[in-house]
């Protein structure tokens, strides 16, 4: 009797033991995700290049704002202008990919050459690309194109996003007082270490190439605390004079400067829209180029408290 419920027991135990292995399997298999299927997941990557880590570079992906990797087509958008339109929302093709069920994405760019990721899941719409050969690990999230956050794009990446038309013609003035920044007409921010400015007096509709830059300074961009869609900006003449204005982005082609001293608020349009491109597509394209060798640099900003209007 004592052999039988012993043998009982012993089964009972294995079964048990067997049914736990089992459902333990089954937990893995079930949350596991082809490295295809989160890639793939969304159609636009934002590239969330401030929090990048590491020493090393990858120059495509230190260039681009968003990648997409659908159907073996790597795209990406290395402009913040026309974000949502140039390519339907992807951008431009600049390669292809292929993805392995270990975790690993292999692209292979049409200029910058061939790379090899480790890709880590850190959310449902977040991702972490761990360069396999390089010291460096960027982190990418994910969007579709109808909900795409471009609020985000544009006041993480403020100074690049002034930095894509030759200038920044001012069409509008409402409310304020007279004073000496009504004269400005046109205003050009410039990759000269993303803190040069120029300006100008000459006459509204001005050709862009006979615009006379008269004066020329260096600008701060800081972040204002609770705020999110409101950057301050500062620009400082080489002259002496300083004008500081809260900067609001309008959509991709306007801006709003609110001038704090004299509550006047200027609105300026972008005139002369600069793709960056590179090799064969910057030789072919009918608008102005600049050398593409721009690329992201980690921004930092100072966050400063609301200021009070005088």
């Amino acid at each position: 009797m004592k052999t039988i419920k012993l043998l009982l027991l012993m089964f009972v135990a294995a079964t048990t033991l067997t049914s736990c292995v089992v459902r333990n399997e089954e937990v893995i298999v079930d949350n596991f995700v082809p490295t295809e299927e989160i890639v793939s997941g969304y159609d636009l990557w934002y590239v969330d290049f401030h929090r990048t880590i590491g020493t090393a570079e990858i120059p495509y992906l230190s260039k681009a704002f968003t990648v997409s990797f659908l159907n073996g087509n790597m795209y990406a958008n290395n402009n913040i202008v026309d974000v949502g339109r140039t390519g339907d929302g992807l951008g431009i093709n600049v390669g292809s990919y292929r993805t392995y069920d270990d975790g690993v994405i292999e692209t292979f760019h049409r200029l910058d050459g061939d790379y090899s990721f480790e890709v880590i899941q850190l959310s449902n719409n977040e991702i972490r690309l761990n360069d396999l050969n390089n010291n460096v690990s960027y982190f990418l999230i994910g969007y579709q194109r109808n909900d795409f956050d471009y609020d985000k794009l544009f006041y993480d990446n403020i100074e690049f996003f002034l930095q894509e038309y030759i200038a920044w013609e001012r069409t509008g003035a409402r409310n304020g007082s007279p004073n000496p920044f009504d004269e400005e007409r046109y205003l050009q921010f410039t990759p000269e270490n993303n803190t040069t400015f120029y300006s100008s007096h000459d006459a509204f509709g001005t050709n862009l190439a006979s615009i006379n830059w008269d004066f020329v300074g260096g600008y701060t961009i800081d972040d204002i605390r609770d705020y999110d869609d409101l950057k301050f900006l500062t620009l400082n003449y080489d002259g002496g004079d300083t004008e500081e204005f809260e900067l609001s982005v309008v959509n991709d082609g306007e801006i709003e400067l609110f001038h704090l001293s004299t509550q006047t608020t200027y609105v300026f349009t972008g005139r002369g829209y600069i793709q960056f491109l590179k090799g064969k597509n910057a030789k072919a394209s009918k608008k102005p180029v600049r050398n593409s060798d721009r690329k992201r640099t980690k921004i930092k900003r100072k966050e400063i408290t609301r200021k009070v209007l005088k």
